[in-house]
Formats: C-alpha cells, sequence, structure tokens
C-alpha cells in the first residue's frame, strides 16, 4: 500500500517533471504486460517517470489512473497528451543491479 502524499510533496514532484522529458510513450499496443513491465522498471530505477500518449488520447484519463494502479504508483499529473507518475524506491529496487 502506498502512502499517501502530502500537497506539498505533490508540488515538489510536479515543478521536478516539468524539468524531465517523456521516458515512454504509450502506442499502438496501449497498456500491454509489456509496457506495463517497462513503466515498472522505469519507476525502479527513476522514482519519477513523464509518460507521453502518442495513441490512445481519448482515453488517456482512463488509462492514465490505471496505469498507476498497475504499477503501484501515485498519478502526480496529468496534462494535455503527459502523464508523470511517482514510487518511492524500495530497498529491493536499490538492491537491483543498475
Amino acid at each position: 500500500m502506498l502512502k499517501r502524499l502530502t500537497n506539498s510533496e505533490i508540488s515538489k514532484f510536479k515543478s521536478s517533471a516539468q524539468l524531465l522529458d517523456p521516458i515512454l510513450k504509450v502506442g499502438k499496443a496501449g497498456l500491454s504486460e509489456g509496457f506495463i513491465k517497462s513503466v515498472d522498471a522505469a519507476l525502479a530505477q527513476h522514482e519519477l517517470v513523464k509518460i507521453k500518449f502518442s495513441d490512445f488520447k481519448e482515453q488517456k484519463k482512463e488509462l492514465a489512473p490505471l496505469l498507476a494502479e498497475k504499477t503501484s504508483s501515485h498519478l502526480i499529473m496529468r496534462v494535455g497528451n503527459v502523464m508523470v507518475l511517482h514510487r518511492p524506491k524500495t530497498t529491493t529496487d536499490a538492491q537491483q543491479p543498475a
């Protein structure tokens, strides 16, 4: 279970996300199992991940919270065709090779 974020934490993550480029794109395959694994790996490495909707732009309002749920992460924001997820690193994430 994820710890609820405070408003100041959310604001901090939003401002940090402004400097990020999207590292993943939701494409024709949508939220496939492989894509979810890629997002999971990116969150384990970076904690804060920006994702762009190249396809499925009409469903982004439904898909963004679904992706956050499937990756056990927080949906920090969704603006336009971009979403930002955050998941704090765990001790098991820290032990994985880089």
